[in-house]
C-alpha cells in the first residue's frame, strides 16, 4: 500500500487537492490551498507511518474557522477508516 500512496503522492497536483476539497465541500481560499498542497508533500509519509501524531490544531490558524472545522472532521474519518490498511 505504501507503494501506492508513494507513486500518487509523486504525480498529484494543487489541482488534485483542490478538486479533492470541492468534492468534500471545503472551499479553499488560494492560501489555504497552497498551505495544504505544501504540507502533504512535505509530511504525508510522517502521517502515512502515524496519523495519530498529527495535531491539526496547530494549524488552526491556517483557515477559515469553517474550512478548519470540515478538515479535521474529514482527516479523523479518512484516518478512522483507512487506517488499518497502512
Amino acid at each position: 500500500m505504501y507503494n501506492l500512496i508513494k507513486a500518487y503522492m509523486g504525480r498529484m497536483t494543487v489541482d488534485d487537492v483542490n478538486n479533492f476539497a470541492l468534492s468534500k465541500n471545503i472551499h479553499l481560499s488560494n492560501e489555504e490551498l497552497n498551505f495544504v498542497y505544501d504540507f502533504i508533500q512535505k509530511n504525508w509519509e510522517q502521517v502515512v507511518k502515524n496519523p495519530k501524531l498529527l495535531n491539526l490544531d496547530r494549524y488552526q490558524d491556517r483557515f477559515s474557522k469553517e474550512n478548519f472545522e470540515k478538515i479535521k472532521k474529514l482527516f479523523l474519518e479518512y484516518s478512522a477508516r483507512y487506517s488499518s490498511f497502512i
